[in-house]
């Protein structure tokens, strides 16, 4: 079984223009609660899920959610959800439609999806995943990518030098963002690192980033850009010629995902296909079915990670490696 997760940090007790509303306050009472992970099946099977619980009353809560996305009062210390540990391959992402937002291993034609390893890299180069309580809305046109949002919560690369675990969760500090261009689509990258982390003291805004991990910017825009070649698809395009953004600028996008995701559970947004059952967000369309959804959530089944071919192993020499 994967072992509990930290206590989470206490939220801030005044959210900007909307302290007073019900979902706000629901967000921030959520986060003294001690959650654990619920894996169901093993890694790499299409049956393999892992949902998160509260710890002493194993209630199923939504990872997208449920768990609230500042984890401190002035909001500079946020809680991250990893999906992909650091140099693995197999791509996990929460799960958008299913109720209270599973981890789970991504599909194509039936089949599980794994990242190939483009030289010199080896899976994901950081800790990946997405903060809770954020949604790139795909009404909604950035004025400066001049692209909709991918219907996603907020992806995010966490660049501390402890390996994570699907399911946990790592207060972290937002040092940047990249805004990759994916189909069409704004697919935000934002950078952050462990506030644990031996370097976290270090790591304030992105150019400190290059000052204490040189070429780690560099290696992450590369890996965006080349990492799907290796299916037969062009190179990723993205704004700002490929220049990360600092951390006000990251800031802002993380704050406008926030209220879009408030106005996703409070109906305000059309939710489509995106589930927002949840356990705690009182006030949300989706509050109400909670209680009776996590009754089909199965009960904790882990097993041994299933073995997978030998070909994700395999590495790729790309020839387009160029600089942005």
């Amino acid at each position: 079984m994967s072992p509990p997760l930290t206590r989470l940090a206490n939220t801030a007790r005044h959210l900007s223009h909307t302290t007073k509303s019900t979902i706000a306050s629901t967000i921030m009472a959520s986060a003294n609660t001690d959650y654990k992970v619920r894996q169901i099946g093993a890694k790499n099977t299409l049956e393999y899920r892992v949902y998160l619980e509260h710890a002493k009353s194993g209630q199923p809560v939504s990872l997208f959610h449920d768990v609230p996305l500042f984890a401190n009062e002035d909001k500079s210390v946020l809680n991250f959800i990893v999906e992909i540990p650091r140099w693995t391959n197999a791509k996990q992402e929460i799960s958008k439609e299913e109720p209270f937002n599973p981890i789970k291993q991504d599909t194509k034609k039936g089949k599980l999806r794994f990242v190939r390893n483009c030289f010199p890299h080896h899976g994901y180069i950081w800790n990946y995943g997405a903060f809770p309580q954020t949604w790139e809305d795909p009404s909604h046109t950035h004025p400066d990518t001049k692209a909709k949002g991918d219907n996603d919560p907020l992806d995010v690369c966490e660049i501390g030098e402890a390996v994570g675990y699907p399911g946990q969760i790592k207060q972290v500090k937002v040092l940047g963002v990249m805004a990759l261009l994916d189909e069409g689509e704004t697919d935000w990258k934002v950078i952050v690192v462990d506030i644990n982390d031996p370097l976290a003291g270090k790591l304030n805004d992105i150019e400190d980033v290059e000052r204490h991990l040189p070429g780690l910017i560099r290696a992450t825009n590369e890996w965006f850009r080349i990492y799907k070649i290796p299916d037969g698809k062009p190179e990723n395009q993205f704004a700002f010629s490929g220049e990360a953004k600092n951390r006000k600028y990251a800031t802002e996008v993380v704050h406008e995902c926030h209220e879009a995701w408030k106005r996703l559970v409070g109906g305000q947004a059309d939710a489509g296909e995106v589930s927002i059952v949840n356990a705690t967000v009182q006030g949300s369309k989706g509050h109400a079915e909670g209680a009776s959804a996590a009754q089909q959530v199965p009960h904790a089944n882990p097993l041994p990670d299933a073995p997978i071919s030998s070909s994700v192993d395999k590495s790729f020499f790309l020839s387009s490696t160029s600089a942005p």
